[in-house]
């Protein structure tokens, strides 16, 4: 099958007519492609900014679901198959570094981990990522009355090779895998939000697409 078909079949997989379930007030934006000087290989580069916006919601109770990494893997299983904390950091969470196995709706997965550079509850806090993905990221709440506005600023290169070779190809479809997940985190999110509230009718969040919905995936350990 030409090149060209199979990009324009991934890339119908993320219309509108496809995807029936639209999720309000999640944007991205992909336009600011200047790396950081840090940051090699700019066809490789990418910058995502996402923003959720959440009625009836504390940004207190978002930043706490967000930063308990050990359980990513439980209510965010679309996307973080594995998760294991390898150094716990100082209190608050500032030195936390964590070990993750993750993927997108496209069959590849990816092995990086990140460490815990600033935090500021319950405002936001920012990581530094290295592994397949290299870069920084770093969330932000804002309370308006009883909404939180949650804004996720996503800067990495790829350090995986299929990433970093095919990145000039593929990027429009990295980019919406990107924007698949992302999808997936907020209905995910408040899913969690309502168990973590009592709610006992809360059904479980989506799951892995294939082939990882049928295959054991704590591959990590719990070695260091």
């Amino acid at each position: 099958m030409p090149i060209e078909q199979i990009l324009a079949q991934g890339l119908n997989m993320f219309s509108p007519e496809i995807c029936h379930e639209k999720i309000r007030h999640f944007t991205m934006d992909t336009t600011n492609l200047t790396p950081p000087a840090s940051l090699a290989k700019p066809a490789a580069h990418y910058h995502f900014i996402t923003h959720w916006q959440l009625d009836h919601t504390r940004c207190e109770e978002v930043y706490r679901v967000l930063e308990d990494v050990e359980t990513l893997a439980d209510w965010w299983p679309s996307v973080y198959l594995d998760v294991r904390v390898r150094e716990k950091g100082q209190p608050g969470g500032v030195g936390k570094r964590v070990e993750l196995y993750t993927k997108g709706w496209l069959p590849y997965t990816l092995r990086w981990s990140f460490v815990v550079t600033e935090t500021e509850f319950p405002r936001g806090f920012a990581l530094r990522a290295e592994g397949d993905f290299m870069g920084v990221g770093e969330w932000s709440f804002r309370q308006e009355g009883p909404v939180c506005h949650i804004t996720y600023d996503w800067q990495i290169a790829a350090g995986k090779p299929l990433l970093r070779r095919l990145s000039w190809l593929l990027r429009p479809l990295f980019s919406a895998n990107h924007e698949w997940a992302m999808r997936q985190g907020l209905r995910s999110l408040q899913l969690e939000l309502q168990r973590r509230r009592g709610d006992a009718q809360v059904p479980p969040p989506p799951g892995p697409v294939w082939p990882h919905a049928w295959t054991n995936n704590k591959i990590l350990g719990d070695g260091h």
